[in-house]
């Protein structure tokens, strides 16, 4: 019976592993294939090249600004959608009365279509009919360009996004709190320990698990930021500048705009590494065991 219900899970586990390495795997080894070719589309033949489109990326001045982009959204983004979440979460636990519709609310901004979302965002922060341009003016503050100045364009593009995601990461760190035995804060009330005492003490080791896993997602969704990007700027994608441009977007616009498959899948390669050595540094240096 037991080498019977071990085949069975074995059986059950196969399937969905075949399909992620068909969908997942294979186009990653292809990617690696493309990327030692010239492969051009419009072309007769794709010649081999080797490392030529690896040794390209150094001398390309937009895939360094794109990368340079990348890392300032995931710089500003994660730790902002993170230390938000959190906060909120922490007020939502304390309260009883409307506890499901705040919760609704936050999270309602998430399960928005993300295209809808930013051409919301491009509306209100338009420099000439947007309602935050116009309270501005209320406030006798001048009015900004935002998305049209490429000083500003970054910032506004990843408090869309860290807007977006906030839903996301509350519902994360709820869970994170409704794990955590209550007795542990009792014990610490009778010790004497204030809130602030608790929370360092109790609440942030406890949570470790859920900021470690915020963290490495989060990281790896701003390092592949792309939608958001294209559509707050429809007409000039990854501008003004080229300001707002991503790795990802970079890659589409090689592949899909230049027709220059192999020189796209070596970034897609690039960024793939990238992505697989920040998550492992992350994972092996900010997981904790604490002992209460």
């Amino acid at each position: 019976m037991r080498r019977h219900q071990t085949r069975t899970a074995y059986t059950f586990l196969l399937v969905p592993l075949i399909f992620y390495l068909i969908v997942r795997f294979l186009p990653t080894l292809s990617a690696l294939r493309l990327s030692l070719f010239d492969w051009n589309i419009l072309k007769d033949t794709q010649p081999f090249v080797g490392t030529e489109n690896y040794q390209r990326l150094f001398a390309d001045e937009k895939f360094g600004q794109a990368l340079r982009n990348t890392a300032l959204y995931t710089v500003i983004g994660v730790p902002a959608q993170i230390a938000l979440g959190l906060i909120v979460a922490l007020l939502l636990n304390k309260i009883i009365a409307l506890r499901g519709l705040f919760r609704a609310l936050y999270f309602a901004p998430y399960v928005t279509p993300i295209v809808a979302a930013a051409w919301v965002w491009q509306w209100l922060f338009s420099p000439q009919f947007g309602p935050v341009n116009t309270f501005l003016i209320w406030l006798h503050i001048t009015p900004q360009n935002f998305l049209n100045s490429p000083d500003q364009a970054l910032a506004t593009t990843a408090a869309l996004v860290v807007w977006q995601n906030l839903g996301f990461q509350i519902v994360l760190f709820l869970a994170g709190l409704s794990a955590i035995p209550r007795s542990y804060y009792e014990a610490a009330e009778i010790d004497g320990a204030n809130g602030t005492q608790a929370f360092w003490k109790i609440t942030w080791p406890l949570l470790n698990p859920t900021i470690v896993f915020s963290v490495v997602t989060g990281t790896i969704s701003y390092l592949q930021l792309f939608t958001q990007v294209v559509n707050l700027n429809f007409t000039d994608q990854g501008g003004p500048l080229g300001s707002t441009m991503t790795v990802a977007l970079y890659i589409y616009q090689i592949a899909f705009g230049r027709f220059q498959m192999g020189y796209a899948s070596a970034i897609t390669v690039v960024l793939f590494l990238i992505i697989l050595a920040i998550t492992l540094f992350q994972l092996r240096f900010l997981t904790r065991r604490y002992d209460l």
